[in-house]
């Protein structure tokens, strides 16, 4: 395939759907179900002009994101280990960065990512930054709450940040006791 493809491919997740785009560079977008139609395809034609997208009905395309996808919600992986084709700011992909910091099974708040990005004062240009995010569970952007706990601002919808936020606890607790940690 020509240097300016992206391969569209849909894996069946316990929240629904998930949209996996790819490309010769990595993955580069992973939509949560209900999002807006055409808002895909919009966030492609701007991020990737020119480029074919093609439907990959079987997902050959992107066989270690299905894979490392079916290791994480089969409680398998605490941390993803794949090629991204992020297309941001720089501010952006610092934030986005920050956020592959947050360790599995736990949350951090807004400020706790401005602090890390050298940026304590950046609290809303961080949380623009998050809601940015275009491969969300990748890059673990439902772990950031608000200061005060709340869960607040989630592209995928609250429910669906809570049903993650729950799962990765559960998760963790279920490893840890069963490894007599």
């Amino acid at each position: 395939m020509p240097a300016d493809w992206l391969s569209i491919t849909h894996y069946p997740s316990p929240l629904g759907p998930l949209t996996v785009v790819t490309g010769p560079g990595g993955l580069c977008r992973l939509a949560f179900p209900g999002e807006e139609p055409g808002a895909t395809r919009s966030y492609l034609a701007q991020k990737f002009p020119g480029a074919t997208i093609n439907v990959d009905e079987n997902g050959s395309s992107c066989r270690e994101v299905l894979r490392q996808l079916d290791e994480y919600f089969d409680g398998r992986r605490f941390s993803f280990s794949l090629r991204l084709d992020l297309r941001g700011t720089p501010f952006q992909l610092i934030v986005w960065s920050a956020l592959q910091k947050i360790p599995y099974g736990t949350t951090c708040s807004y400020s706790h990512i401005a602090r890390l990005t050298g940026r304590p004062g950046a609290v809303r240009a961080v949380g623009q930054a998050i809601g940015r995010n275009p491969v969300g569970i990748i890059i673990p952007c439902h772990r950031v709450i608000g200061k005060d706990g709340r869960l607040v601002g989630f592209g995928g919808g609250l429910a669906t940040k809570k049903w993650l936020l729950n799962f990765e606890e559960g998760n963790l607790k279920t490893n840890q006791t069963s490894t007599g940690r």
